[in-house]
């Protein structure tokens, strides 16, 4: 099975085999300085970190519990979010067994690219944990790691989801995959490691697999921050273009005959709102460059104005995302910027949306076919994202 795996976001450790011993920490390519592979039988590293309920927790709080299981997840990670759909009634299923369960995000916002949330109306920052484990129903502590990583290094986190089980002595009894799904759909589940090696654990029998491959979004290590930096910068020198389009060529558009959910923005550089909102639609293309998803803006400026729009459109870097580039391609498109040059008022209203009221900025999100999901005039760029996060799913999907 195909799965659309990003290369910033997947580990490359996809598989369904074992580890036969754990791996020699040197071979942990791009880890930071003083990153630990922890081994069976060793001891649970402490930490003292602060949890979305305004606590502060350490190994001790958990001391009245026979086993710990410690699991690194984050708010952006495709893989983490369809994990929880079955770690959380796990744990609520765990009630009065003796096992105690603390979440821990090992991410640093300075290691963590724009293209990397496309699967997430939260990034990865202490505030929005707090949105993200009310959201899910977390029942269990949610702490931050990101602020020095220290807990992350000491356990070895490499992506999140990653596993870790501590027997009564609170040494390593499993580490590894909750189980061997990226997915939400519990039938495509094969391997349940982790519930295993809690089974066994409360059985007083030996794990049976003691060490799994974890699966997931890479550990954002604050290590990256250059690497993110450089690509912040690359997106500012991506060439931007402008294009012409008529009232045809928008109800084309607005047909939208493609598989990918279409956004199509009316602006103008005389217009306020359109410019306040449009460094926030930019940050949204290169949110969701990886998905199927396209931003397609249409400036009113008059046709003289031409200069000045494809100005205002550079200094916004209004560039087609790297990830977009062939779908754009292949849709018979050079550019996701069009100035308007048909005939003002209805004939844009027919070609585009014939709900549409009037005034600028006006906003449409397109589905597959042509069918208007959504319509706006100024836009809160949080709340407008989010929508489009539920549109587009937070899951990966099953190859079609």
């Amino acid at each position: 099975m195909k799965l659309p795996l990003y290369g910033f976001m997947a580990l490359g450790l996809l598989a369904t085999g074992l580890f036969a011993a754990d791996p020699d920490p040197a071979a942990e390519h791009g880890m930071p300085p003083g990153f630990h592979t922890l081994k069976i039988g060793e001891s649970a590293p402490d930490f003292s970190l602060p949890g979305v309920d305004g606590k502060t927790y350490s190994l001790a709080d958990f001391r009245d519990s026979r086993f710990l299981m410690v699991i690194f997840l984050s708010n952006h990670c495709p893989t983490s979010h369809a994990a929880e759909t079955r770690f959380i009634p796990f744990v609520a299923g765990l009630k009065g067994k003796g096992v105690a369960v603390v979440a821990i995000n090992p991410n640093s916002l300075a290691g963590l690219r724009v293209e990397e949330l496309g699967y997430a109306k939260y990034s990865d920052s202490f505030d929005e944990m707090k949105l993200y484990a009310r959201e899910r129903g977390f029942n269990f502590p949610y702490l931050y790691d990101g602020a020095t990583q220290a807990t992350a290094k000491a356990y070895g986190c490499l992506c999140t989801p990653h596993l870790f089980i501590f027997d009564q002595d609170r040494k390593l009894r499993y580490k590894g995959r909750f189980d061997d799904s990226e997915l939400p759909d519990p039938e495509s589940v094969h391997s349940r490691d982790g519930a295993v090696a809690v089974g066994a654990l409360l059985a007083g029998e030996p794990v049976p697999v003691e060490v799994t491959r974890p699966m997931g979004c890479s550990t954002k290590w604050m290590t990256k921050q250059n690497a993110v930096a450089e690509g912040n910068e690359a997106w500012k020198n991506l060439p931007v273009s402008l294009g012409r389009i008529d009232a045809a060529g928008v109800a084309a558009l607005a047909a939208n005959p493609t598989n990918r959910l279409r956004v199509i923005s009316l602006w103008a550089t005389w217009c306020v709102p359109c410019v306040e909102e449009f460094p926030g639609l930019v940050l949204i293309s290169r949110r969701f460059e990886t998905r199927d998803f396209d931003l397609i803006t249409i400036s009113v400026d008059k046709p003289g104005d031409e200069g000045k729009a494809l100005a205002f459109l550079t200094r916004q870097h209004a560039a087609v995302p790297p990830g977009a580039k062939a779908s754009v391609a292949g849709q018979g498109r050079a550019t996701n910027n069009f100035i308007y040059t048909g005939p003002p008022g209805d004939a844009l209203a027919q070609a585009l949306d014939p709900q549409w009221p009037g005034g600028y900025p006006y906003t449409v999100v397109i589905a597959p076919g042509g069918k208007v999901l959504y319509r706006s005039g100024a836009l809160d760029i949080a709340d407008f994202q989010a929508r489009l996060v539920d549109m587009l799913g937070v899951y990966y999907k099953k190859a079609p």
